[in-house]
C-alpha cells in the first residue's frame, strides 16, 4: 500500500510487520543519478555481485584445477562455478548426505549375491565437468532437441559442459562391465527462480542390466522366451527390437523397486502415481509423482533402457532399467523443507538438525524463522535480436545470489504501433537467516537493473525513465500512479504526460 507521510514529505512503502520506509528520496537517487553500481555500497553486509566478465579467447575457464578454452558457447558464470566441488551430496550429516545413504542402504539390503554381498556399485565423486557427446550423444538426444541450447545448459565450451544430469555417465560406467550401480553427484542447468528450482542440485541414478536367465527365472510362461525379436516394430509400450513379454517384466521389475524404495523412505502412506512421458534414453518411460502439501510433486524420471544405448556400451545381449531421482526434490517432502535454498546454508541452526545418531530416524525441518519477503518490480522493452528469459533468470542470480527467492513474469505490453514487447518481472528478495531492508534490497535491484541493460541489450524500464523525464512537481503523483499500475497502465499513463 501506498502512503504519503508528513514526516519525509514523501512516498513511503507501508507492508505487514514492516516499518515505514521512505521512498521517494531511493527512487530518485536510483533513477536520476549517475553513480556506477560499483559505488552504491550496500548495508549490513549484504553484497552485490557484478556478472563476472566472460574470459578472453586467449585465456579460459579454470574448473577443479582444469582450463577450458573459451569460445562463443562459454554461458558458465562466476556464480555457477563458486558450486563445483561443494559436493554437498558427500557432507556429512547433511540433508542431501542422509537421503543419499538411506538409498544406497536400502539397495544393500535389498539386492544381494549368493554370499550377501551388495550387488549395486555406487559412485559418487565422479567429475561434473563432462563432454558434450557424454551429456548428449551418448543418449541418443537428437541435435535439435531444447536441452542442448546454450539457454538451457552450462557449457565451458562447445565440447565441454557441467553435466545435466548424472546419465552422462551412464554409458561409460556400463561400458566398463557394470550390471548394477547408483551415481550420485550435482548437476547443473539453467531454469527459473522459485522456491523448488535452482541451478544447481543434486541426483541419483541407478541402472540394472537383467540376463535372459535372470528375468526369466521366475517367469512361470510355458514356452521358449526371449529378451529380443526380429521384425518388431515400436509402438507406445515397447522397443522394436524388444519382446513385449520381457518389456513388461522390466517394467513391473523397475516400478516394483522404484516402490518399495520410496515406501521405505516416506511410509506406507505416502500417495504415489505414475505418469507416462518421454525420454530420449528410455522406452517406455514413466515419471513418479508423490502427494506433497496438497500438490503432486515430480521426484523422479525412470523407463526401460533404449538398447541402442546398450549395444553401444557393448551389452547387446541384456536389457536394462534405470532411474535418476532429484535428492532435494525428495528431501524437501521427506524432511519438510520449505525452500530449496536452504540446502546452500551454513547456519548451524539448519545444519545441527540433521545431526543424527542413525540415518533412519526421522526428522522434520524447523524453520529458523519466518523472515518476510520484499518485492520489487523490474521492467524493460526486449531487444530486436534473440532474447530467453534463462539469460535474465541467471544474471539476477548472479548479481541478487540466494538473497532471490522468486522471480514471476507479472505483465507483458506489446506496443500498438511498434510492436516492440515489453516484460515486467516482480522479484522477490528474503534473507534465509534474518530480515531485509528496503534499502539494501534496492541496491541489489539497482545493480540488476543496470546489468539488464548492459548485458542482455534491453532498453531500460519505462518507469525510471517516466520519473526521469517529469517535470519535478509531477514526480510525486507519478510515482503514486505508477506504484499501482500495470505495464500496459504506466505506458499509457506516462505518454498521456508527454514523458515517453
Amino acid at each position: 500500500m501506498v502512503l504519503s507521510s508528513p514526516q519525509t514529505d514523501g512516498l513511503v512503502v507501508m507492508t505487514p510487520s514492516f516499518r515505514a520506509r521512505p521512498l521517494l528520496p531511493l527512487l530518485e537517487s536510483a533513477v536520476l543519478s549517475r553513480v556506477s553500481v560499483m559505488g552504491l555500497l550496500p548495508r549490513r553486509g549484504v553484497k552485490t555481485e557484478v556478472p563476472a566478465p566472460q574470459p578472453s579467447p586467449q585465456g579460459g575457464v579454470e574448473v577443479l584445477g582444469c582450463s577450458y578454452p573459451w569460445d562463443d558457447h562459454t554461458n558458465v558464470t562466476a556464480k555457477i562455478l563458486s558450486k563445483v566441488g561443494r559436493n554437498l551430496h558427500n557432507q556429512a550429516h547433511h540433508p542431501l548426505w542422509l537421503l543419499k545413504e538411506r538409498v544406497k542402504a536400502h539397495f544393500y539390503r535389498t539386492y544381494t549375491g549368493r554370499r550377501r554381498n551388495p550387488i549395486f556399485s555406487v559412485f559418487d565423486n565422479l567429475s561434473p565437468v563432462v563432454s558434450v557427446e557424454q551429456n548428449f550423444d551418448s543418449l541418443l538426444i537428437p541435435p535439435d532437441h531444447p536441452s542442448r541450447e546454450t539457454g538451457d545448459s552450462y557449457y565451458l565450451n562447445r565440447t565441454h559442459m557441467l553435466r545435466a544430469h548424472t546419465s552422462a555417465h551412464q554409458r561409460d560406467l556400463v561400458r566398463s562391465g557394470l550390471d548394477a550401480f547408483l551415481l550420485a553427484g550435482d548437476v547443473y542447468r539453467r531454469d527459473e527462480i522459485d522456491a523448488s528450482h535452482y541451478p544447481v542440485f543434486h541426483q541419483m541414478e541407478g541402472v540394472r542390466l537383467l540376463s535372459e536367465t535372470q528375468l526369466f527365472s521366475g517367469s512361470e510362461r510355458a514356452g521358449p522366451m526371449s529378451l529380443f525379436e526380429k521384425g518388431g516394430q515400436r509402438t507406445p509400450q515397447k522397443q522394436e527390437t524388444h519382446s513385449l513379454h520381457a518389456v513388461r517384466l522390466v517394467e513391473t521389475d523397475l516400478k516394483q523397486c522404484l516402490t518399495s524404495l520410496v515406501t521405505h523412505l516416506f511410509g506406507e502412506d505416502l500417495e504415489i502415481r505414475w505418469v507416462e512421458c518421454y525420454f530420449p534414453f528410455t522406452h517406455p518411460s514413466f515419471e513418479m509423482e508423490v502427494r506433497f502439501q496438497g500438490d503432486w510433486l515430480e521426484v523422479l524420471g525412470c523407463g526401460v533402457m533404449e538398447q541402442q544405448l546398450l549395444n553401444s556400451a557393448g551389452a547387446e545381449h541384456k536389457m536394462g532399467w534405470a532411474f535418476g531421482l532429484g535428492l532435494e526434490r525428495l528431501a524437501m517432502v521427506l524432511y519438510g523443507i520449505p525452500d530449496i535454498r536452504l540446502f546452500w546454508s551454513e547456519d548451524e541452526r539448519f545444519l545441527k538438525q540433521f545431526l543424527l545418531p542413525h540415518i533412519d530416524q526421522a526428522v522434520t525441518f524447523q524453520p529458523l524463522s519466518k523472515y518476510p519477503a520484499l518485492l520489487n518490480d523490474i521492467s524493460f522493452w526486449l531487444p530486436s535480436g534473440a532474447y530467453s528469459e534463462n539469460d535474465f533468470y541467471d544474471l539476477v542470480r548472479s548479481i541478487g545470489g540466494d538473497l532471490v527467492e522468486k522471480v514471476s513474469l507479472v505483465d507483458l505490453f506489446i506496443h500498438p504501433k511498434t510492436k516492440k514487447a515489453s516484460h515486467c518481472y516482480r522479484i522477490a528478495y528474503r534473507h534465509m537467516e534474518r530480515t531485509l531492508s528496503q534499502e539494501e534490497v534496492r541496491v541489489v535491484h539497482r545493480a540488476i537493473e543496470r546489468a539488464v541493460e548492459q548485458e542482455l541489450g534491453v532498453q531500460g524500464s519505462m518507469f525510471p525513465y517516466a520519473l526521469s523525464h517529469a517535470p519535478t512537481p509531477q514526480r510525486v503523483p507519478l510515482i503514486q500512479r505508477l506504484c499501482r499500475m500495470t505495464q500496459l497502465q504506466r505506458f499509457r499513463t506516462a505518454r498521456a504526460m508527454r514523458v515517453i
